[in-house]
């Protein structure tokens, strides 16, 4: 069965459910994280870091503000405000013919949100095991 991915992951975000994610993500999934060098592989840490980033990225200020998509693949372009801090980015989804998601890269900007966001992911990452 094939699933509507965009929308899926789009209602994901509205409600703020990550538990959501273990149907939408492939057994092969890659996370590529803005601030860690090594492809994040297997559906399991992809999981866990999404899980992380909804309660890190997802307040009241979040907002996809461009979407550009294609068959399989989409690029998200999302605002947020955090601790008084605008932060810019991209989610970039790569999905297969099933519609599980197989890859998620996350780019964000300006330098002053990177760090910001370091700091917190890695707070969430560390409670979490």
């Amino acid at each position: 069965m094939t699933i509507s991915t965009l929308a899926a992951w789009h209602e994901l975000v509205r409600s703020r459910n990550p538990q959501g994610l273990d149907s939408l993500l492939a057994d092969n999934a890659v996370f590529y994280s803005p601030v860690v060098y090594a492809p994040q592989v297997g559906k399991a840490i992809t999981q866990q870091y999404l899980s992380a980033a909804f309660l890190v990225f997802v307040n009241d200020s979040f907002r996809y503000v461009r979407e550009l998509s294609g068959p399989r693949d989409a690029v998200l372009e999302f605002q947020v405000e955090m601790d008084g801090i605008s932060v810019n980015g991209v989610d970039m989804l790569r999905w297969d013919h099933e519609g599980r998601i197989v890859e998620f890269k996350v780019m964000i900007r300006p330098l002053k949100a990177i760090n910001l966001i370091q700091q917190k992911m890695a707070a969430m990452l560390q409670a979490n095991r």
